[in-house]
């Protein structure tokens, strides 16, 4: 009488077949997870950089915080860092004070790396 099924040797050579090709697929995965997040980066960015010029022309000053931007309807919600994990934690750039203009000029990352593109997130 035979019995049917797999043997120890072939589950072991099937098990070591899938994770040669997981060490193969994970590190393609995790690099394009992480340039995903370069990129909703870079946007959100651009878009609140956009929303800060487009305040001071229509107003002819800068906004006092993000939170101005959102109750004014130049943006829909804050931005996040999704390097952060979606906290919207950013560096606010104040104006220069010596011309007597107060307000947020530009913000910046407050994420710790350097990007792909080899810069350091905090200049991006």
């Amino acid at each position: 009488m035979r019995r049917r099924g797999f043997t120890l040797i072939e589950l072991l050579v099937v098990l070591a077949i899938l994770g040669l090709l997981l060490s193969l697929a994970a590190p393609k995965y995790v690099r394009s997870v992480d340039r995903a997040k370069e990129a909703v980066l870079a946007e959100n960015l651009r878009v609140t950089r956009t929303a800060i010029d487009r305040f001071h022309a229509d107003l002819g000053r800068y906004p006092a915080s993000l939170d101005e931007l959102v109750a004014r309807r130049y943006l829909r919600a804050l931005p996040v860092d999704p390097l952060l994990e979606g906290k919207p934690a950013w560096h606010l750039v104040p104006a220069p004070s010596e011309e007597g203009v107060t307000g947020i000029v530009d913000l910046k990352s407050r994420a710790p790396g350097v990007g792909s593109n080899g810069q350091p997130y905090a200049q991006w």
